[in-house]
């Protein structure tokens, strides 16, 4: 497994299903879990030191509310964590501040609210520095981006 996905209830799985579509699209092995960082504190320090052992690349951390799972992680492991901030109450704003404002020492990748797309994005690229096949397929990901948006510019955009 390369990548870890984790997040603290099953009402994430929704939002958090985005990352698993990305990485199965570059060909990226992932495992997902949920596992709360306030009520199973001992199952999450468990299945982090599995990942060490397993020498997962990164995880990817889904949580709203207190938003506290990607910032636990991080202090658990040298791992790289990406933060989903997820759309909870307070429109996600209160989730996103919590990730996003982690103390200095213990980072944490953050990205948009609900946006674990951009999570599983960044995950291949810190992977792709062990993986040339890896850093191929996202440069072509990103001319293919690129692309689309020439064609649609060429056949004129009608408002």
């Amino acid at each position: 497994m390369e990548v870890g996905i984790i997040m603290g209830s099953g009402s994430d799985k929704e939002v958090m299903k985005s990352s698993g579509k990305i990485l199965d699209e570059f060909g990226v092995s992932w495992r997902a879990h949920i596992i709360s960082a306030h009520r199973a504190p001992e199952l999450l320090k468990e299945k982090i030191a599995e990942m060490e052992e397993e020498g997962v690349g990164c995880i990817i951390a889904g949580a709203g509310l207190a938003a506290h799972l990607p910032g636990v992680i991080a202090s658990l492991t040298t791992i790289p964590v990406v933060g989903v901030p997820l759309n909870a109450a307070l429109d996600g704003m209160d989730s996103l501040l919590s990730i996003v404002q982690m103390p200095k020492g213990v980072p944490v990748a953050t990205v948009g609210i609900n946006n674990s797309t951009n999570a599983a994005l960044l995950a291949v690229q810190f992977l792709y520095k062990r993986d040339s096949e890896l850093q191929n397929k996202m440069k072509q990901y990103r001319m293919d981006m690129e692309e689309k948006i020439v064609k649609e510019n060429k056949q004129g955009v009608a408002l």
